[in-house]
């Protein structure tokens, strides 16, 4: 079998969530295909960069995924004589293809908050915002491969709900990088009563609700560790003068796990999500969540988290409170270091390889979620 592995959405700036997925199943992709030789796994780039964070392995060029030549972009991959493709994103073209397609969908979360991602070029934000008014674009697209792969059983039940493919869908749950010394966890003494937030300030985000939390806890630090604009800083700011906020406006891999493994609780207030991450990286490290109760955070973090309504801060402040009990701490902490063993790129990576031996040998028979 020939999988092609759609590597175009690896940056080589820094990890988004598409990136991260990308990069955390190739390579745990290639280390098992090249335990059976019968395979040869050959991963599809747009940029030279790309190659370079790849394993060794065989790779063809083609046109960049937000390129106008995607559509047809099928004509290109044709040349290298794939069974079946992988892509991390559902709007690779499959117009002329002569190989079995499986597209991946993360989240719908833009169906709900319909403001585009603000780094895309004005053309982007447009078409992003038609293609989000409608289910027909994603139905089309979807029903044009031959099988789906859903990030998480929540985003799964939302195709399902929505009947967005008639195609197979089987879940191939996202991951995280493991801490490089996760024995050496730091006991809840020795933790700063830090709450930390990894995530961007979009409207869905709903981070002004962390901020009012802050407020209502003046011994806790909310440090908030993505990139910021001025103007959105001091709005918040403003919000809870007296609060303890710390903006780093970005930080490094290397800054941001020693927070983690610092700090006594990883927040998120978000109003939507396709997974959560950062819920990963922190349970990994022993650190307790608080997050926003919705269905996603659930299938996440399971018993490791402590649950409050999205928009009541004052739940949030009275969760994090419980934190400043030790043996509540403890008991979090044991529950984050087990539930994080649940997600790890070996196993996507396994169950992946599973799902693209069964669409090639079948098609488009297979399980449905």
């Amino acid at each position: 079998m020939r999988i092609g592995f759609d590597a175009r959405y690896i940056r080589w700036d820094h990890h988004d969530g598409i990136s991260r997925f990308s990069a955390g199943l190739a390579h745990e992709l290639a280390l098992l295909v090249r335990r059976r030789s019968a395979d040869q796994l050959v991963f599809i780039i747009s940029d030279d960069r790309q190659r370079d964070l790849l394993p060794e392995g065989e790779t063809i060029s083609v046109s960049s995924p937000t390129s106008s030549r995607e559509a047809w972009v099928a004509h290109q991959v044709n040349l290298a004589n794939l069974d079946v493709v992988f892509s991390p994103m559902q709007t690779m073209g499959a117009r002329g293809r002569n190989y079995r397609l499986v597209l991946t969908v993360h989240d719908l979360i833009y169906y709900r908050h319909r403001t585009p991602p603000p780094q895309f070029a004005w053309p982007l934000r447009l078409l992003w915002r038609l293609y989000h008014l409608s289910w027909a674009p994603q139905r089309w697209l979807l029903n044009r491969s031959d099988a789906v792969v859903a990030v998480s059983h929540t985003t799964a039940g939302l195709i399902a709900k929505h009947r967005l493919s008639r195609r197979p869908v089987f879940v191939v749950p996202n991951a995280a990088d493991r801490p490089a010394h996760p024995q050496n966890l730091l006991p809840f003494r020795k933790r700063a009563r830090r709450a930390i937030y990894m995530g961007s300030f979009m409207p869905y985000k709903n981070v002004s609700t962390l901020v009012k939390a802050a407020e209502l806890s003046p011994d806790w630090e909310f440090h908030f560790l993505s990139r910021i604009d001025t103007k959105t800083q001091r709005e918040l700011e403003k919000r809870a003068p007296q609060a303890q906020l710390v903006f780093h406006d970005g930080t490094p891999e290397g800054e941001y796990h020693d927070l983690l493994a610092t700090s006594r609780a990883l927040v998120s207030s978000s109003l939507d999500e396709g997974f959560g991450i950062p819920l990963i990286e922190a349970m990994a490290q022993g650190t307790p969540v608080v997050v926003s109760d919705i269905d996603i955070f659930h299938e996440v973090a399971g018993e490791a988290a402590l649950f409050a309504p999205a928009t009541d801060a004052d739940a949030f402040s009275a969760a994090l409170a419980q934190l400043d009990d030790e043996q509540t701490w403890l008991q979090l902490s044991r529950n984050a270091l087990g539930q994080a063993i649940k997600f790890s790129w070996k196993a996507s990576a396994a169950r992946l390889l599973d799902v693209l031996d069964e669409v090639t040998r079948a098609g488009s028979s297979g399980e449905r979620i």
